[in-house]
């Protein structure tokens, strides 16, 4: 074993090879030791060279230094099992042959003899008994585990709690705002389907008025086509009659029906108009009311009315109204009224001019009630005012 152990020794530091590096010349020698024996070199291109302790050859050394140097693995692999077998049978120093290993080298962590400390590689290296070693390892081990197991003293473990807690609180912040979400849209999509629902009802009544006012008249009317159709299928029947008498008296009764049939008064209602018009009511209260305020948006009571009622020129009772208004046409009209009705209650009898005038007036009346009502109606669901003060506006004689 002892010749064994020279053959592992270096022949630089005379000690078991530690890294040993192959140079080109064949010679192995410890990484440590090539590094004490480099020198500057201005002949080779790395800068650097050394000569072989043991044939003198010059070597370069490579730009990345010794580590380039091929590392002798059969050589270490040989040691590694050499330093087992001798570790577990043998307590004596591998590099001081004899030497007892009793001093524990503190720095290098490993069993040294005296040599070793005082011309080994472990000279001025700090030392201890190893039991005493072995005592202060053992009680700093002890103090580790607790550390480790005592969550309060980890660094790790308090800061995963406190991200944790963090990461739970912000997902709890963003449940409630996804709650909150979900309820808002949930009670917004419920007014606004309450509120279409209205809109659609209202429209749907609307059309039953519709086909109530037109219905009958169309009725009829398809009767008096039907009348029509059959009266010509009948003239041309009456027209392949070969009998002369035959043909003359249906002739008249076809003739008879047919001015009776002309004497038939067409319906010619007045074109009516729907009031107000969703689609303005959408684009002019709807697209400009804040999404906050849908409840507050007031549902338009819906109705017809004649197209001149509804034109913005300025005809018929519009253009009669607006003459009334005139100060000077009150004045003149005040003064003419109380000087017939003066007249009519001075004679006992009540003259035709004035009972002309007075059905001409109540023509005006009426006339002027309606244009007020389609105005005031156009005010209260253009401006959104509630119905209850639209009703306040004008007398009951107007709804």
């Amino acid at each position: 074993m002892e010749r064994l152990a020279e053959e592992l020794t270096c022949a630089i530091c005379y000690d078991i090879f530690q890294e040993p590096r192959v140079l080109p010349c064949s010679h192995t020698f410890c990484q440590g030791c090539l590094q004490d024996l480099l020198q500057p070199s201005h002949e080779f291109p790395s800068g650097r060279h050394l000569r072989c302790p043991t044939c003198r050859a010059v070597v370069s050394v490579p730009a990345a230094r010794l580590e380039a140097l091929p590392l002798n693995f059969a050589l270490k692999a040989v040691i590694e099992k050499w330093q087992q077998e001798e570790g577990a049978g043998a307590g004596t120093c591998r590099a001081h042959p004899r030497q007892p290993l009793n001093i524990y080298c503190l720095q290098d962590r490993q069993l040294v003899c005296g040599q070793c400390l005082t011309i080994g590689k472990h000279h001025g290296h700090p030392i201890d008994d190893l039991q005493s070693a072995y005592r202060k390892a053992k009680e700093a081990s002890g103090k580790l585990l607790a550390e480790l197991t005592d969550k309060s003293h980890s660094k790790a473990f308090s800061c995963s709690e406190r991200l944790q807690q963090q990461k739970a609180q912000c997902q709890s912040a963003l449940q409630s705002d996804r709650e909150a979400v979900l309820q808002y849209f949930n009670e917004l999509g419920d007014a606004l389907e309450i509120k279409k629902a209205a809109l659609l009802s209202a429209l749907d009544e609307l059309d039953s008025c519709i086909s109530l006012k037109y219905d009958p008249l169309i009725e009829d009317v398809e009767k008096l086509k039907l009348e029509e159709i059959e009266l010509k299928e009948l003239l041309s029947a009456v027209e392949k009659e070969e009998s002369p008498l035959l043909f003359l008296r249906k002739l008249d009764g076809l003739q008879q029906r047919f001015h009776a049939l002309i004497q038939q008064q067409l319906p010619n209602p007045e074109p009516l108009e729907i009031h107000p018009r969703m689609e303005t009511l959408l684009q002019d209260t709807w697209s400009k009311t804040e999404i906050g305020q849908v409840n507050n948006i007031h549902i338009p009571e819906l109705y017809l009315t004649g197209k001149s009622h509804c034109s913005g020129k300025q005809t018929g009772a519009s253009a009669m109204w607006a003459a009334l208004r005139e100060p000077s046409f009150i004045l003149l009209f005040v003064s003419l009224v109380v000087s017939l009705w003066h007249t009519a209650i001075s004679s006992g009898t009540i003259p035709a001019p004035l009972k002309a005038l007075s059905e001409f007036l109540l023509q005006i009346y009426q006339d002027s009630c309606i244009y007020l009502w389609d105005r005031v109606q156009e005010l209260c669901y253009t401006s959104a005012l509630p119905r209850e003060l639209c009703r306040r506006i004008l007398p009951d004689d107007f709804y």
